[in-house]
């Protein structure tokens, strides 16, 4: 698997509202575990299923930065984000009982620091670390599931 290696410049959404921005960043939070990596999943708000935090992007900031605020707000997570894509996953946003907005996340990796205990969406979402096949087995998109099946930190590195 091969990364970005492109540098990225932060988001301007003056003549754009968020949702005619059809992109999402998301968070693939991490942490090393005797020599392996774990991933924090989170639930979703409505459904309960487990994914990764992401949302829209934010006036200002980067991907990556982006990204990391949403791994905040959702998780807790204080750590440091990589400004490499790792892939992307496309996905049907719910915005309605029966409507859907297609939306593409570009993931991004969080070296994971430490977890709040107090967080903006902490009665919304639980957290679980899982290692990456796990993870990869929880989540509905087969993209999202085989950026997780073969994450592995040390392509971060390159």
């Amino acid at each position: 698997m091969s990364l970005q290696s492109i540098s990225q410049a932060p988001i301007s959404l003056r003549s754009a509202a968020k949702s005619d921005v059809r992109t999402q960043f998301a968070a693939v939070c991490y942490r090393i575990v005797k020599g392996k990596p774990e991933i924090l999943m989170v639930t979703s708000r409505r459904a309960g299923r487990w994914i990764i935090p992401k949302g829209w992007p934010m006036d200002g900031k980067t991907p990556a930065e982006s990204a990391l605020i949403e791994a905040w707000e959702e998780a807790g997570v204080r750590g440091d984000a990589h400004n490499r894509c790792l892939g992307l996953y496309s996905y049907r946003k719910s915005i309605g009982p029966e409507r859907g907005l297609p939306c593409v996340a570009m993931v991004y990796a969080i070296k994971v620091k430490s977890l709040a205990v107090k967080f903006p969406e902490k009665g919304q979402r639980r957290r679980k670390w899982m290692r990456p096949a796990k993870a990869a087995q929880k989540v509905d998109e087969p993209e999202l599931s085989n950026i997780l099946k073969y994450f592995d930190p040390d392509m971060l590195k390159i």
